[in-house]
C-alpha cells in the first residue's frame, strides 16, 4: 500500500467515525422526543437507552461513549435535544440529568461487554447490563437531586424514586433485548465499513 492510499484510508476511517458519532447523536435526539411529553412520575418515557445501547454495541465502547458525550454537549449548548424538547445549561440541575450522564456509561459498558462476549447472548447481556447502569445512575441522581436542590414531591422517598422506574422498566427490558438482537445482526454490516 502506498502512502497516498494509506492516507486516504485513514481519512476515510476518520470520516466514517465522525458520521457514526453524528448519526447516534441524532438518533438520541429523536429517541428523546419520539414520545414527546409522556412523563410518568418524574421520568420521561423515551427510546434513549435503546439508542445508547446500540451506540456501544455497534460503534464499540470508545466511539459509542463519544457519541453520547457529543449528544450531551449539544443539549447543554441549548439545542432542544433532551426529552420534552429541552436543552441548555439549566438541565444540569434537572432531576433527570443523571439519565443523560448514564448514557455515556451505558454505551461504554455495552461496548466492553460485547467485545468480551461477541455472541448473540453476549449482545443481549450487554444490553441488559447497559439498562441496569442507566437505571442505577439515573435513579440515584434523581433521588439526590430531589433531596438536595430540587423541590421534592410530597412524601418523596428513595423507594418512591425506584417505584417510578417500575413503569418504564418492562418497556426498557423489551427494548434492551431488541437492541441486543438488532446489534448482533447489524454489527457485521457496520464493521465492514470501518
Amino acid at each position: 500500500m502506498t502512502t497516498t492510499t494509506t492516507s486516504r484510508t485513514a481519512n476515510h476511517s476518520k470520516t466514517l467515525h465522525l458520521i457514526h458519532i453524528a448519526m447516534f447523536s441524532a438518533l438520541m435526539a429523536i429517541g428523546a422526543n419520539i414520545s414527546a411529553f409522556l412523563i410518568i412520575g418524574g421520568v420521561p418515557i423515551t427510546l434513549q437507552t435503546f439508542f445508547a445501547i446500540l451506540a456501544g454495541i455497534l460503534l464499540g465502547s470508545r466511539m459509542g461513549a463519544i457519541s453520547m458525550v457529543v449528544y450531551a454537549f449539544i443539549g447543554l449548548a441549548g439545542v432542544p435535544v433532551f426529552a420534552g424538547f429541552s436543552g441548555g445549561m439549566d438541565t444540569l440541575i434537572s432531576p433527570t440529568f443523571g439519565f443523560i450522564v448514564s448514557f455515556v456509561f451505558v454505551a461504554y459498558i455495552a461496548g466492553m461487554v460485547v467485545k468480551k462476549f461477541p455472541s448473540r447472548t453476549g449482545f443481549i447481556a450487554a444490553a441488559l447490563v447497559g439498562t441496569a447502569v442507566n437505571y442505577l445512575i439515573g435513579t440515584n441522581w434523581m433521588y439526590v437531586a430531589y433531596k438536595l436542590w430540587f423541590s421534592a414531591p410530597e412524601g418523596f422517598t428513595y423507594q418512591l424514586a425506584w417505584a417510578w422506574m417500575a413503569v418504564p422498566l418492562p418497556k426498557d427490558l423489551i427494548l434492551a433485548v431488541l437492541a441486543g438482537i438488532f446489534g448482533f445482526r447489524l454489527r457485521p454490516i457496520v464493521q465492514r465499513f470501518k
